[in-house]
C-alpha cells in the first residue's frame, strides 16, 4: 500500500480535492437542493479515482523517460518496485471504478465520464508535441469543481465554472514552475514545455502571467457569486501564497521548487476552500 501511495503521490490529491469540494458545496447552498452523504462520499471516490488513475498513468506512459532523467530514475517503475504490467492494470482498475461510481451519481455524470478520463489520462502525452502541455494538466484538475456541481444538480452552471478557471490558470502556472526543473533534460530529449520553449526566465514570467489570470478570476467569481468577508479573506490568502511561490523561485535558484510546488499550492488550496465553505455555511 505504501508503495503505491508514493507511486501516485497521494499527498498532492491536496490539489484539486477541495475545489471538488467547493463545488459540491456550491451546488447544495442552491434551496433545492440538500445534503447527502452518499453523493458527497461519490464525490470524493470519483476525485480519488479520477486523480489516481491520471498519476498512475503518467507514471506508466512516462517510464522509459524516467528512466533517463536523473531525477526521476528512482521513481517506482523504473527502480522496479512496481511493475509496468502492475502500473498498467492499477490505472484500468482505478478508471473503471471511476466510471461505476459516476454511473452511481447520476446519467449526466456518467455519459461525461469517459471524456473526463480521457483529458485526465490524455496529458501524459502532450508534452510530446506541445509546450502547452502544462494548461492540459490545468485542464484535467479544472474539472474538479464542475464535476462535484453536476453530481449534485446535473445541470451546468456559470459560477462553478468560474471556479475552474480559476484552478486551470493556477494549476498550470505551478506546473510550469514544477517543469523547470527538468528543462535541460527536456530539451534534450526533445520533450515540450514552457521553459524548454521561453527558458527558464520567461518560463516563470509566463507562469506569473496565468496566475495573475488565476486571481483576478478569483476576485470575478466573488463578485459574481456574491460571497461574503470569508470568501474575501480566503482570496486574500491565496493569492498571497501564489505571489509568495514566485518569490521562493528564481531562474539561478530552484532550491525551492518543491517548497513553492507542494507545500504551499496544497496549503493555499486547502485554506482557501475553508474560508470558502464558511461563507457558504454562514449564508
Amino acid at each position: 500500500m505504501k508503495k503505491y501511495f508514493s507511486f501516485i503521490k497521494f499527498g498532492h490529491t491536496v490539489f484539486a480535492l477541495p475545489f471538488a469540494v467547493i463545488g459540491y458545496f456550491l451546488a447544495i447552498s442552491k434551496d433545492e437542493y440538500y445534503f447527502h452523504w452518499q453523493t458527497f462520499l461519490l464525490v470524493i471516490a470519483c476525485m480519488i479515482c479520477a486523480r489516481s488513475a491520471a498519476m498512475g498513468f503518467n507514471r506508466y506512459a512516462d517510464r522509459k523517460i524516467d528512466a533517463k532523467n536523473p531525477r526521476t530514475s528512482n521513481r517506482e517503475i523504473p527502480s522496479g518496485v512496481i511493475s509496468s504490467t502492475s502500473a498498467f492494470l492499477f490505472v484500468l482498475s482505478f478508471s473503471v471504478l471511476f466510471i461505476v461510481f459516476c454511473w452511481f451519481i447520476n446519467p449526466l455524470c456518467f455519459y461525461l465520464s469517459p471524456i473526463a478520463l480521457f483529458v485526465v489520462l490524455g496529458y501524459s502525452y502532450t508534452k510530446r508535441f506541445t509546450a502547452l502541455a502544462h494548461l492540459f494538466l490545468g485542464l484535467g484538475l479544472s474539472l474538479a469543481p464542475i464535476g462535484a456541481y453536476l453530481a449534485v444538480t446535473g445541470t451546468f452552471s456559470l459560477l462553478p465554472l468560474l471556479f475552474s478557471f480559476v484552478v486551470l490558470c493556477w494549476v498550470s502556472g505551478f506546473d510550469i514552475i514544477y517543469a523547470l526543473q527538468d528543462e535541460e533534460f527536456d530539451r534534450k530529449e526533445k520533450l515540450f514545455s514552457i521553459p524548454v520553449w521561453l527558458g527558464k526566465k520567461d518560463a516563470l514570467i509566463f507562469s506569473r502571467i496565468l496566475h495573475f489570470f488565476s486571481a483576478s478570476l478569483l476576485l470575478i467569481t466573488g463578485y459574481y457569486g456574491n460571497f461574503g468577508v470569508s470568501y474575501w479573506i480566503g482570496s486574500i490568502i491565496f493569492i498571497t501564497l501564489l505571489g509568495y511561490q514566485h518569490k521562493l523561485v528564481k531562474p539561478e535558484d530552484l532550491s525551492k521548487v518543491n517548497i513553492a510546488f507542494a507545500t504551499t499550492n496544497g496549503i493555499a488550496s486547502v485554506i482557501f476552500s475553508v474560508f470558502v465553505l464558511t461563507d457558504l455555511y454562514i449564508k
